[in-house]
This record gives C-alpha cells, structure tokens and sequence, in this order.
C-alpha cells in the first residue's frame, strides 16, 4: 500500500505555497478563480441537495483557502479540512479547521460520517491507479450530497506543478470512479452510486 504522506510530506511547505498560489508568475490561478470555483461548487452541491450546503469536507486542503471564500458564501456551513502538510495545519489548522491527514486516514477522522460537499483539488493526479482508486472509495463514503473533484486526464494540457504527475484516459478514470460508486454529472461534479435517483438520466454524465 502506497504512503500517501510519504509521497506527499516533502513537497508542502511554505515555499510550495508560496511558488504556486500566490507568485505572479507561477500561480495556478487567482483569488477571482477560486471564488468562481467555489460558487460554483457550492451551487451545484445545494442544486443535488435541494437546500443550502451544511457541510464541507476538503482533502487535500492545503491552506484551506476554500474555507474563507465559503465563509462568506454560507456563513452557517461548516468546513472541514484535511491535509498531509505540517507546514498547512501549524499555520492554518486552528484558524480554518485543518487537521493532519491524507485520503487514506478519512475512516478514521469521521467515521460513519457524510458530508454535503466533499472538495479534492490537485490532488488526485498525484497518486498511482491503485492509490487513486482506493481514494475515489474513500470519497465516495464521505459524500452524501455531491463531490467535486479536480481531475486532469492523458488528453488535457496542464500547468503548475507537475512533478510526480499521474494522468490516465478519460475512460480510465471514468471507469475506476464509477467503480468506486461515484457517478459523473459533470464539470469535475459527482454524486454518490445510492442517490443516483435524485438526478435525472440526462443531468448524469
């Protein structure tokens, strides 16, 4: 079984941060970005739930810098996050409810538990099939309105940090997501196998 914070530890300290969220020449996008992203998240969330997001659950959450945009948008929501970098809880864990974790430690952080939104960003083209698919699984059983997950495939021209980058077929991971009872409806948005019901056939990818 792959380590996932092995994999992970030595890239996330400050300087990653800084690299490629906040320098203007390599940041993978602006603060207006992840606003739009959010918003958009959020809406399509309360969409397949048919009432506003109570819940948020981000892995991989870096600095959790969904946590102050989503903050603003639903101030009742409660946002979780999870991450394997030192560097992201010490600073920002008591502020934005980050706790230490991969994908791999989400049974053992919220057991039996499900949020409206779960939230994984860059994350994912950073693990080898196996690992992602055992992730997709552990996704899945958190989910309990809709999750948005950042994926890249074989066929889409990437930037930002690609260093230890995994990209597989668009049918690969439709397959392995599926497999995993994650349901594509679009625009990086899944939900749940057991409440496919709640969409109609041609809101499913």
């Amino acid at each position: 079984m792959t380590d996932l914070r092995r994999m992970t530890d030595k890239r996330f300290d400050g300087g990653y941060f800084d690299k490629w969220y906040r320098h203007p020449k390599y940041r993978v996008g602006t603060t207006a970005d992840l606003a739009r992203m959010v918003r958009f998240a959020v809406t399509a969330a309360e969409y397949v739930l048919a009432r506003p997001v109570r819940s948020v659950l981000d892995v991989g959450a870096g600095e959790g810098r969904w946590q102050p945009v989503l903050q603003k948008l639903r101030p009742r929501a409660r946002y979780y996050g999870v991450d394997p970098s030192d560097y992201a809880v010490r600073r920002f864990g008591r502020r934005r409810n980050i706790v230490r974790g991969t994908l791999d430690d989400l049974a053992d952080l919220f057991p039996g538990r499900r949020f409206d939104l779960v939230v994984s960003c860059s994350v994912f083209n950073y693990l080898d099939r196996d690992t992602m698919a055992r992730g997709l699984r552990s996704v899945a059983a958190r989910t309990g309105g809709m999750a948005y997950l950042e994926v890249f495939t074989s066929e889409d021209d990437v930037e930002g940090d690609t260093i230890g980058w995994h990209a597989e077929s668009r049918d690969t991971y439709r397959r392995t997501m599926q497999g995993a009872g994650l349901i594509p409806c679009g625009l990086h948005c899944y939900i749940p196998a057991d409440h496919a019901s709640s969409l109609v056939a041609l809101e499913r990818a």
